[in-house]
């Protein structure tokens, strides 16, 4: 015969314990949010072990906004900083920015920016990319690119996520040597040395 007094005190401990599971996970993936806002639900839930039904319950129960209202959120505050041209023209989501040091964007390609037979990206938005940025980390109210040295190393496909960060690595007079390096999963995928000039803005 079964002790149901016995039963009930199982599942009760059980629910405890999940609760206590629970309460942990989602204090692990504040912290984990906070180091890296750019963590995917695909990444967490391999993180914690756990669907990413899961994971998605538990950002909307602390109110975490999903991954491209995280990037947007926090473009947004770096669009004001940015001097040399507005942030329409920038291509892609500006996540960092410390103007005139360095400063990284993330564009997701679409099939739009692919050629039709080969889904492989096509080079000017590459290009684009590595250009804006490198504009909007140099600290000056007008900026042209007065020399481009770029190399593609590898082919971007439709629906990659392109990472380029800047950097500038020397200021003589008006000249401002930007160097930009864009990667796809860790791969570099397009290299580029910029010097851009900054002009009077009058």
């Amino acid at each position: 015969m079964l002790n149901i007094s016995t039963n009930t005190e199982v599942i009760r401990l059980k629910n405890q314990a999940n609760k206590l599971n629970k309460i942990g996970r989602q204090g692990k993936l504040l912290e984990y949010i906070k180091d890296d806002p750019f963590l995917t639900d695909e990444d967490l839930c391999k993180s914690f072990g756990v669907s990413i039904q899961t994971i998605r319950l538990d950002r909307l129960e602390l109110g975490i906004p999903e991954l491209r209202e995280r990037i947007k959120n926090v473009a947004e505050k770096n669009y004001s900083k940015v001097r040399s041209i507005i942030d329409t023209e920038i291509i892609g989501e500006l996540i960092d920015l410390k103007l005139g040091e360095s400063g990284i964007s993330i564009l997701e390609t679409t099939k739009e920016m692919a050629f039709s037979k080969t889904k492989i990206v096509k080079g000017h938005h590459i290009f684009s990319q590595a250009e804006s940025l490198a504009m909007a980390v140099v600290d000056t109210e007008v900026a042209l690119t007065g020399v481009s040295n770029i190399k593609y190393l590898s082919p971007v496909n439709a629906g990659d996520k392109m990472i380029a960060k800047a950097e500038v690595v020397r200021v003589r007079e008006n000249d401002h040597f930007v160097h930009v390096k864009i990667t796809v999963n860790q791969v570099q995928v397009f290299r580029g040395k910029f010097i851009l000039v900054a002009l009077d803005s009058k």
